[in-house]
């Protein structure tokens, strides 16, 4: 069900036990990340037995109707024309986050009995969340950056990095129930389906997936079509995932269909099988990182994020991914060369093995080949 904001209603009809309320948004700039992250915690609450809705801005490009599609109530804040005052992250809002919190704060009024705030979004911080705090009994953060402060009953960054424990002094309340490590990942139940009868991989290159996130708006899947067509690897099958909010989803179904070896899937719900069906993956450096890993799916990665830099360095150095570099420095010739490595058994399987994470285990791979190019 999605309801429309309107100010002048008075209330939203919600049960009264274990209501939670997800703030999130997607779009072309935004990607889909955030969205399906909040889709997998929403789902397991609703297994709990909460009643979860979410609030969601109308900005170009979104995902909105795949909450709508999972049986969540979808709460639409109003679209605005962008703000040219608002810079980096903030802009994503297009709007201030005082006008945020504003809007938001009159769906809490109408829902009422808000047991949990969940939020995720880098445009927002301690001043939206201190504007909310007297409307909610708790407040659930989703961050990543670890660059501006939160009020914060419950903090979760389920990302690998070296130096993971204090990432957040200073930026939390000192009560705050701190979520940190790929041991909390957001994993959605498929792929604990999947793992279940994992497939033991041998090392030979018969399957490459290629998947670059919801938007891509670096063209990462373009460039990664086009090395795989260079290197002419007849006895090699490729899945090519391209997400919902991908501008040139048309452009990249052409593309595969001049290739009978390419296959073009658009907004997938099967990635798990999809993941456990490859030998090696073409990705980025986002929330895939953690459901490839999770598969035992060892992938060359490039970074198509500032806030994927020193994830992937970091990831690099335990041995989970093959890190190519950033999106802007990485080129066509550099994913065939690293592709070429990979066809080599001895090599493939090493990846194979360092790669796969068990969530209380991260940390203890090597890195099976050098990440430096």
């Amino acid at each position: 069900m999605r309801i429309y904001f309107d100010d002048s209603r008075e209330s939203v009809q919600m049960p009264d036990a274990g209501s939670v309320v997800i703030r999130v948004d997607s779009s072309a700039l935004i990607g889909s990340g955030h969205l399906m992250r909040c889709l997998t915690l929403a789902e397991r609450m609703r297994n709990d037995g909460k009643n979860v809705c979410f609030i969601c801005r109308d900005l170009a490009g979104n995902l909105c109707k795949i909450v709508e599609d999972k049986g969540f109530t979808l709460h639409l804040l109003p679209a605005h024309p962008p703000d040219d005052m608002l810079k980096g992250y903030a802009a994503w809002l297009t709007v201030p986050q005082a006008v945020d919190a504003a809007e938001t704060a009159v769906i809490l009024r109408q829902i009422q009995l808000v047991d949990c705030l969940v939020v995720d979004s880098y445009a927002l911080d301690v001043e939206w969340e201190q504007k909310l705090r007297p409307l909610v009994h708790e407040i659930f953060v989703i961050d990543d950056l670890a660059n501006r402060k939160h009020d914060a009953d419950v903090l979760l960054d389920q990302n690998f990095y070296r130096e993971m424990d204090c990432r957040y002094n200073g930026l939390v309340p000192t009560a705050c129930k701190l979520l940190l490590g790929p041991a909390h990942a957001l994993l959605r139940e498929e792929f604990y389906v999947v793992r279940e009868n994992l497939r033991t991989r041998d090392g030979v290159l018969r399957r490459i997936l290629v998947f670059y996130g919801g938007s891509d708006r670096t063209r990462e899947t373009e460039k990664a079509i086009h090395a795989l067509v260079r290197l002419h690897l007849s006895s090699v099958a490729v899945d090519v995932v391209v997400g919902g909010s991908n501008a040139r989803d048309k452009e990249i179904e052409a593309l595969c269909a001049s290739h009978d070896f390419l296959h073009c899937h658009i907004q997938v719900s099967n990635m798990a099988q999809l993941m456990e069906n490859a030998d090696l993956c073409l990705g980025a450096g986002g929330t895939t990182t953690w459901e490839r890993c999770f598969l035992g799916l060892p992938a060359i990665v490039t970074a198509i994020a500032e806030n994927q830099f020193e994830i992937c360095r970091d990831c690099a150095e335990a041995g989970l991914i093959y890190y190519l570099g950033k999106w802007d420095e990485v080129t066509e010739k550099d994913m065939a060369t690293a592709i070429q490595k990979c066809i080599m058994p001895q090599v493939l399987q090493e990846m194979q093995r360092s790669c796969r994470l068990d969530l209380n285990d991260y940390g203890k791979c090597k890195p099976a080949i050098s990440t430096s190019r």
